[in-house]
């Protein structure tokens, strides 16, 4: 592992769109959505992701100095043309609009098309919460998921996330795929050189595979439940649920009709969908957050089943992660992360990062 200030990484993330053309506020926007990734322990989402952003703007599948735009809107609802520039700058113009809107109505939901990876998408649902509105956001992403009699990809992870505010410094904070796990899951095992658990994938055979280049190789990822017997056909409702909110309702490519995302940059714009939701709390019965917080300390007070694990609440996990970077000011990365990184600085002729520790 090697240990990076995290000034640093974002230094080494934003030099690297700007060296390709990016705008500074956009090489910022997207730096943050990726460093936030690795500071809240989910590395598959952060620097891992820079490379295929970097090659994407090169190959011109995105155009990071466009703007985004409204086509048409409500009241409370709004549908965004993203116009093919990086997902942090499309999620903030789709997540703000949605928040004006429920500040005024209650109820602010937007739906975008023709957008790029938004990396994280708690990252999305946390802007709305951090205003004191109940923050959703959806994506479509690149066809990986196999339903549970099927060989073939049929949809994304497509993640859900859902955060709220409470009292007291507490929130809920919930951040998923739809599949048993997202596919840069398996990427940090093949980065690692270790095989995945079982359940995680399929290989080309339609049978379940613990070898993470074959399953990264094959892309189809188990639905969120795994096979048939286990529920798995509830992950891939939740996920077809997404594509619907996103895809399908934006006008953007959805399910089989998004294209693969590669670290070649080929294969065109890939016209993501993302749905945005701010919902007011105050709306409703009075008392939301206090209600919220009794909650969530409840259920880290429940018996454990094994004393050494307690109970926890949805983003526990996330928020020590981000105490524990915050307190050391570094994220680390594993060896061939650092050595990726390192070739790519070499390739933009940018200052590589400033390694504090590696092996």
């Amino acid at each position: 592992m090697g240990k990076v200030a995290t000034a640093e990484v974002v230094r080494f993330m934003t030099d690297c769109l700007r060296a390709v053309g990016t705008s500074e506020k956009a090489a910022v926007q997207q730096a943050d959505l990726l460093i936030q990734a690795d500071r809240l322990g989910h590395p598959s989402h952060g620097l891992n992701r820079l490379e295929l952003y970097v090659n994407d703007i090169v190959k011109g599948a995105c155009q990071p100095n466009n703007e985004p735009k409204v086509l048409k809107e409500s009241a409370s609802t709004a549908w965004v043309d993203a116009n093919n520039v990086l997902g942090a700058t499309a999620s903030h113009f789709g997540m703000d609009l949605a928040i004006k809107k429920a500040r005024d109505t209650g109820v602010g939901w937007v739906t975008v098309k023709g957008s790029n990876h938004n990396g994280m998408a708690g990252y999305w649902a946390k802007k709305a919460a951090d205003k004191g509105f109940i923050g959703m956001a959806f994506t479509n992403t690149s066809p990986l998921l196999a339903p549970t009699r099927s060989k073939q990809p049929a949809l994304g992870t497509n993640p859900i996330s859902v955060v709220a505010p409470g009292s007291q410094g507490e929130s809920f904070y919930l951040d998923m795929a739809t599949t048993a796990v997202a596919v840069g899951k398996i990427e940090m095992q093949m980065r690692k050189g270790e095989p995945i658990p079982s359940g995680w994938a399929q290989g080309p055979d339609g049978k379940e595979t613990t070898d993470s280049q074959i399953a990264f190789d094959t892309s189809c990822l188990m639905p969120l439940g795994g096979g048939e017997q286990t529920s798995g056909y509830k992950g891939f409702g939740l996920s077809a649920m997404v594509d619907l909110f996103c895809g399908i309702s934006s006008g953007s490519n959805y399910g089989h009709h998004v294209r693969a995302w590669s670290h070649s940059g080929d294969g065109g714009p890939a016209n993501l969908g993302h749905c945005f939701v701010a919902v007011d709390p105050q709306r409703f019965a009075p008392g939301f957050r206090d209600r919220l917080t009794d909650s969530i300390q409840h259920w880290r007070q429940l018996e454990p089943t094994n004393p050494s694990l307690p109970v926890l609440a949805p983003g526990d996990k996330e928020k020590l992660n981000a105490r524990i970077a915050d307190a050391n000011g570094t994220v680390s990365y594993v060896k061939q992360q650092i050595e990726s990184s390192a070739a790519l600085a070499k390739r933009l002729n940018v200052k590589p990062m400033n390694v504090i520790q590696g092996q």
